[in-house]
């Protein structure tokens, strides 16, 4: 074997909280398989998603770049075609342009669906809200008899508040086709190279529908929900309006504990589902033998607020719909658990830096004490199309278009239940976030416009651009050439 660098392996749920996986320490929570995966690796305890909505969230992960560079801020934009042109490829593309194998099962929601972005092969499941897509997963369920249900096709979809029992068969379930084939890969993988594989999860997203002998099995008893604030009730009608109008197609208005637990309890039954497919992932690959380490990273695009304060989803930053499970395992990886701060982008470095592929960084750094360096970040910023956000180890300040600011201590008060915008006693660490957050997002501007550079002309009297019909190139590329490090 010539080429000496790990396999990759990057599970990655959809919509998973970081306190619905046991090895955060909270009882209700059970994910053996991914507890015995965190037990020989690292946990990271506060792992953030600076851009927690599925589509932005995706798009910053894949390229190390931040929503407002890409931008790509809410679910209906996607990366520019030529964003390779433009020096900002994917992690995928790096990796098989260095003699990665790369492998993409399950929801990785690019648009259009079935591009490639940098994957020799794609098995592909955009399935839960998504039952019109003509996937791999359709065909399968079609050469079984069986199909995508809409979730008001489920009993108890509308009363359940989209917490409903699903009518596809557990052998057949979506999360289960995904683990499946990523199992197949692993089995049947013989290459030279080493492998990236990405298995993309579409649970435990909503419609919450596990099936019922899956549903039988969890706990009733499910943590309370947060109650709403003063500074989210300025978001609820519009919350309310999202899901009766959009492709959920119910309505929260009235939103009951008892409906909150439901939600809960049938969301813990998909992570069921997930938890028995990463045990059976990391046995077949544990059977491989193929002399090389495995480098696996666990993670989620971003949380689901199920019920606290009165909202389902994500989009706000806030704990629930931002703070995800970062756990990383093999080859070489010290157990132990980490307080450092970081980011969902940082799956771009670190993979990047483990493959040994040199790039540009523009928002993203190696998780640190894993092997690739023990740099840390001192803060976490964000940006959807409802707003701004700038996070350290204890403070959370938050700016949105509908003029809602909040800062939150999320040590003290990690609920979110005490805006501290207009206390005067932390007046300095507000301003000194807002400073923080309003140079980001300046940079982050200019960062988002390079493709649009060209090389200066006035001072060089040979310029090309001095004469006529000179044509300059569109797109640039800056970041290859005179960027080594983005947000300047």
């Amino acid at each position: 074997m010539t080429d000496t660098r790990p396999n990759i392996l990057f599970i990655l749920p959809d919509q998973l909280r970081w306190d619905f996986v046991g090895a955060y320490g909270k009882t209700y929570a059970r994910t053996p398989h991914i507890d015995a995966l965190a037990a020989r690796g690292m946990v990271f305890e506060r792992c953030l998603s600076p851009s927690p909505v599925c589509i932005p969230a995706r798009a910053s992960m894949l390229t190390g770049h931040n929503s407002i560079s890409t931008g790509v801020l809410n679910n209906n934009f996607w990366l520019r075609p030529d964003h390779d042109a433009c020096g900002v490829p994917s992690f995928a593309k790096l990796l098989a342009d260095t003699g990665y194998h790369t492998q993409a099962i399950g929801k990785m929601h690019f648009i259009p669906w079935d591009i490639t972005e940098g994957f020799h092969t794609r098995v592909i499941a955009e399935d839960k809200r998504h039952i019109h897509i003509r996937d791999d997963y359709h065909d399968y369920l079609k050469a079984h008899g069986l199909k995508k249900y809409a979730g008001s096709e489920e009993p108890g979809y509308v009363e359940g508040r989209m917490a409903s029992i699903s009518l596809v068969p557990l052998e057949h379930q979506v999360d289960t086709w995904v683990g499946d084939r990523s199992v197949d890969f692993l089995k049947s993988y013989s290459g030279e190279q080493p492998f990236l594989l990405w298995t993309a999860f579409p649970g435990p997203h909503d419609p919450y529908n596990p099936p019922a002998e899956i549903l039988a099995k969890i706990s009733q008893d499910m943590p309370d929900a947060l109650a709403p604030t003063a500074a989210t009730v300025p978001f609820r009608e519009a919350m309310v309006k999202t899901h009766a109008q959009g492709s959920a197609a119910i309505d929260i208005t009235d939103f009951t504990e008892t409906m909150k637990r439901r939600v809960r309890r049938h969301y813990q039954g998909l992570i069921a589902m997930i938890d028995a497919q990463v045990g059976a992932i990391a046995a077949a690959l544990e059977a491989r033998d193929d002399g090389r380490h495995t480098l696996i990273v666990f993670a989620s695009d971003h949380g689901d607020f199920l019920g606290d304060f009165d909202f389902l989803g994500k989009v706000l930053f806030f704990e629930s719909a931002m703070r995800v499970p970062m756990i990383v395992a093999g080859a070489g990886t010290p157990q132990g658990r980490s307080d450092a701060l970081v980011s969902l982008t940082d799956v771009f470095a670190t993979f990047t830096e483990a493959a040994g592929v040199p790039c540009t960084r523009q928002d993203s750094i190696p998780l640190p004490g894993i092997g690739f360096g023990d740099a840390a970040r001192t803060n976490v910023m964000g940006a959807t199309d409802k707003g701004y956000m700038v996070a350290d180890a204890r403070w959370k300040l938050s700016r949105y278009r509908n003029g809602v600011c909040a800062l939150h201590d999320v040590l003290t008060d990690p609920g979110e239940q005490t805006n501290r915008w207009d206390d005067p006693s932390v007046r300095d660490t507000r301003e000194r976030l807002d400073r923080q957050l309003q140079t980001w997002v300046i940079a982050s501007i200019m960062d988002g416009h390079k493709d649009k550079t060209y090389p200066y002309m006035t001072m060089t009297p040979d310029h090309p651009g001095h004469l006529r019909g000179w044509q300059r190139t569109y797109p640039a590329n800056a970041w290859d050439d005179d960027v080594t490090q983005g947000l300047t």
